[in-house]
């Protein structure tokens, strides 16, 4: 007799993620029979037109390729041939073998020396993991912390669908704590302490709080000041920390920049706050989705946890070797003044100024559709608009009416959470930017008639 859902867990069949939900498999539907759809989404920079950086793909072509080596010199800059040589060197063995369980050193090493002169301080290769992307690393973190079923996570709220799918499936209570839309997306200290309280009272034994930043879905980027305040939340309550930092490079606002867990715990000299941070070439400028590339640092963290950490690693050996390439290439940008960097510089600079243009066209354009409040896009590659409905429409019906009368696919707010009593729906600003203009003109015609 086949399977049937009788057979299956509860957690599984319980486990929702929004990103790629029903909406999504509608628009593909609706995309097989003819109809054009504007992928609004996912994360996915590439597939909605973003080229691939050359320095990226030419260190990766040489390592899968070694012959190449020798032969294509008048095709591959010099700085390219020298890091595929060394790391080729590294991995002893090419892409094509395992390599260690927390990954390859040189790679390791390189995103040592990434985050030490980012942050100025100190960094381990034996405490940094690399991963099939940043989710790999997020899951690996929750399976540690989640022992049993009263044990909770505090996430935001909105939130990334990883988060609440992965608590669920690892049958532990997730703790929301909202962020405060009319203040930028912002935390506040009492609105952390309500949530630990509410959590507390329902017998909840509170293990960690995640932090995305910059923020998705909310576009926003938190400052030096709400970071430490976090990290001293963290500390007085005796939890972990996980910082979903994969859109470090993406600051679109004058006056922002990213500020790391990791340089405020240190600036603090905390000790006693075990941190988990993440990054990925899926993002950035980079855009690599595909490769699947990341990394997971870790901080004060006994000996006794970090072994038991390496073995849940090793359960898959190790994450894939062109990923691992990839990942070098994040933190490993060709030499100052070689060829290679200007190409370099010139095309990351070019997505991201894109990028910015596109986050405030669209803004700004939503911002003038009456029923449709959005912050500015600060960071990261999403606009979390708040919508104004008719009674009795959720923001699911309208996100999959606009799907079926424009061929706009995003993802209602329902999906990454929301106060109660309001409606949103997340989009990307990765459509090229004469698709961003189609599509708040398409929201603002569908929007007026829907209302």
């Amino acid at each position: 007799m086949p399977l049937s859902l009788s057979d299956l867990g509860k957690a599984v069949l319980e486990t929702e993620y929004a990103v790629r939900g029903p909406i999504v498999a509608r628009a593909q539907e609706l995309e097989r029979a003819g109809r054009r759809i504007i992928w609004c989404n996912i994360g996915n920079p590439q597939s909605l037109g973003q080229k691939p950086l050359t320095w990226l793909r030419q260190v990766i072509s040489l390592c899968e390729w070694p012959e190449l080596l020798d032969k294509a010199v008048d095709l591959y800059p010099a700085e390219a041939i020298s890091a595929a040589r060394s790391l080729l060197a590294g991995s002893k063995h090419g892409l094509g073998a395992y390599s260690e369980s927390k990954g390859l050193k040189v790679v390791r090493d390189a995103v040592a020396a990434f985050i030490t002169s980012r942050d100025g301080i100190e960094a381990d290769p034996e405490a940094i993991y690399l991963t099939d992307g940043a989710s790999k690393g997020v899951q690996a973190a929750l399976r540690l912390l989640i022992a049993n079923p009263s044990d909770g996570i505090m996430i935001p709220i909105p939130q990334y669908p990883l988060y609440s799918a992965t608590i669920t499936l690892y049958e532990g209570r997730q703790v929301p704590y909202y962020l405060d839309e009319g203040q930028d997306w912002r935390l506040s200290r009492a609105m952390l302490d309500e949530s630990w309280a509410k959590a507390i009272a329902a017998g909840t034994r509170v293990k960690a709080i995640c932090v995305i930043n910059p923020g998705n879905p909310t576009g926003s980027v938190l400052n030096h000041a709400n970071i430490g305040m976090i990290v001293d939340f963290a500390r007085d309550k005796g939890i972990a920390l996980l910082a979903d930092e994969v859109y470090q490079e993406n600051i679109y606002r004058a006056g922002e920049k990213f500020v790391s867990f990791a340089r405020v715990l240190t600036e603090k000299n905390i000790r006693d706050v075990s941190l988990f941070s993440f990054h990925s070439c899926s993002k950035g400028f980079l855009g690599e989705c595909g490769h699947r590339g990341g990394y997971m640092e870790i901080r004060n963290i006994p000996g006794e946890v970090v072994a038991q950490i390496t073995k849940l690693q090793s359960i898959s050996l190790c994450s894939n070797l062109p990923g691992q390439i990839a990942t070098w290439c994040l933190v490993s940008p060709p030499p100052p003044g070689s060829p290679g960097a200007a190409t370099f510089m010139a095309e990351r600079d070019a997505i991201l100024a894109e990028l910015a243009t596109r986050a405030k066209l669209l803004a700004e354009g939503l911002n003038r559709i009456a029923g449709i409040v959005c912050n500015e896009v600060a960071g990261a590659m999403y606009a979390y608009p708040r919508i104004t409905l008719p009674a009795g429409r959720t923001d699911e019906d309208w996100s999959l009416a606009l799907l079926e009368s424009t061929g706009i696919c995003v993802v209602p707010g329902t999906g990454f959470g929301q106060r109660p009593g309001t409606a949103h729906f997340r989009t990307t600003i990765l459509p090229p930017t004469d698709q961003i203009r189609e599509v708040v003109e398409r929201i603002a015609t569908f929007h007026t008639s829907y209302t």
